[in-house]
């Protein structure tokens, strides 16, 4: 082989190297299927939901507050697709799920689980100061292409308890160490609270993950996470948030503000991160 061939194969192996070595991952709140939601209901807007997921290539991304229904036809609209999850009502299919869908050709979920944001958190019910059980799905996944290995945590905390969220934040990085300490680690969600509250900064600032946003090369952030159905919204506040831990690099970050015929297809916009790891 001539030393120009050679460094040609040099150069592709490597690019394809680089690109084996990226991936899109998401949070998206789907919003519950609700009959109060005229005008905007979810047999109307998931069609939307699903091709704004496929146009932006999510490889792997958590959901929140799907019902079992919901999941199964966002996974019928979203062929090549798994889900992980439990209902936080019963541990099973009852009530609203923390999901996570993943790209069965790119990734393999070694291990999957489910605990409760409670001070018990093998059994469904609320911790702390919480007005709801939330739960937490997490899965252990390896990458097909590389084999690299790592956890995904995906959460819902709650709307009303202060201690609840603090605590929950504290739980889940508990429960990776538990789990597999050393094991690089994504943390995402609805976290019900923006950059600027204290539970925020309890996972942005221990020293385990950061925020994406902090870490992006390249950061598109036009409007709040949530929208509340109201296009126009205006504002800053980031309450759906992704962490990662090392060696996790972050490309892009955006806040996908997409609609139709002047509509959200959640009350809640996606959030997605192009991330490296080496």
């Amino acid at each position: 082989m001539s030393r120009i061939v050679f460094i040609i194969v040099l150069v592709f192996g490597s690019l394809a190297t680089a690109v084996a070595q990226q991936f899109n991952v998401a949070t998206y709140n789907i919003r519950y299927d609700a009959s109060s939601d005229t005008g905007n209901l979810w047999i109307d807007r998931s069609p939307h939901l699903a091709q704004l997921i496929k146009f932006h290539g999510f490889d792997i991304f958590g959901t929140q507050e799907g019902l079992k229904h919901q999941l199964d036809e966002l996974s019928n609209m979203l062929p090549g697709y798994e889900y992980i999850g439990a209902g936080r009502d019963d541990g099973k299919e009852g009530g609203e799920h923390s999901a996570i869908f993943f790209r069965s050709d790119r990734f393999e979920a070694v291990k999957k689980g489910d605990f409760w944001l409670a001070e018990n958190t093998a059994i469904p019910n609320k911790g702390w100061d919480a007005a709801l059980p939330r739960i937490c799905t997490w899965g252990l996944f390896k990458d097909k292409q590389t084999g690299f290995e790592f956890f995904l945590f995906n959460v819902h905390f709650d709307h009303v308890g202060v201690e609840a969220r603090k605590e929950s934040a504290k739980l889940i990085v508990k429960k990776a160490h538990e789990l597999g300490a050393g094991i690089p680690m994504i943390v995402m969600g609805d976290f019900n609270v923006d950059q600027r509250n204290e539970s925020y900064r309890v996972l942005n600032e221990g020293g385990e993950v950061t925020d994406a946003y902090e870490l992006a090369e390249l950061k598109y952030a036009p409007s709040p996470t949530f929208n509340g159905f109201n296009i126009k919204k205006t504002g800053d506040s980031r309450i759906d948030h992704i962490f990662l831990s090392k060696p996790f690099q972050v490309l892009r970050y955006g806040i996908l503000t997409d609609s139709y015929e002047g509509k959200t297809p959640s009350d809640h916009f996606p959030v997605m991160a192009t991330v490296r790891y080496q």
